[in-house]
């Protein structure tokens, strides 16, 4: 949905600014990145705003990376009483005790190895791609995985900004 009109858009930009940036924190824990999005209003279109969010998460450094991974749960433990890491940890809902073994283990691997979270868009994908990703991905160069890691948070805060913006209260 593009359109200016969109009453979820619409309220997001006339939203007090403390409303604002706690929406947006929802959306990503990175403060830098919520002040460049917050900064934006108001937005004419979702498209506008998603244009912004790809900016603005292109535009994070090494710590605002850091701060807003560290907003996300490992893939497999999703944060208890958290809608929205439960939803997009869907995938893992009905994985057999074997699979969930397994995902500590390359969890628990991947974090040692890079410093963070393994951070993957995790919306539709099933226990066994996500496991198939975190081993594939356990194999790249920091360098490379932060490149990953940034296309996947900003793959993410598309979907949580879509939600936010979406026509429904």
């Amino acid at each position: 949905m593009t359109s200016s009109s969109t009453p979820g858009l619409a309220r997001f930009n006339t939203l007090a600014d403390h409303e604002a940036a706690a929406a947006l924190h929802e959306v990503c824990a990175s403060a830098a990145w919520g002040r460049r999005i917050l900064s934006g209003r108001p937005y004419t279109t979702a498209e506008a705003l998603f244009s912004a969010s790809d900016t603005a998460t292109a535009a994070l450094d090494a710590a605002d990376l850091a701060e807003a991974m560290a907003g996300h749960p490992p893939i497999g433990r999703p944060k208890p009483g958290d809608p929205t890491s439960s939803r997009e940890q869907r995938g893992m809902a009905g994985a057999t005790e074997e699979l969930r073994a397994e995902m500590l283990e390359l969890n628990l691997a991947y974090q040692e190895r890079f410093g963070h979270v393994f951070l993957i868009c995790a919306t539709g994908a099933t226990g066994e791609q996500m496991r198939d990703a975190l081993k594939a991905r356990s194999g790249n160069s920091p360098e490379q995985e932060r490149g990953h890691v940034r296309t996947e948070l900003g793959k993410i805060n598309r979907i949580r900004l879509n939600r936010l913006v979406a026509e429904e209260e």
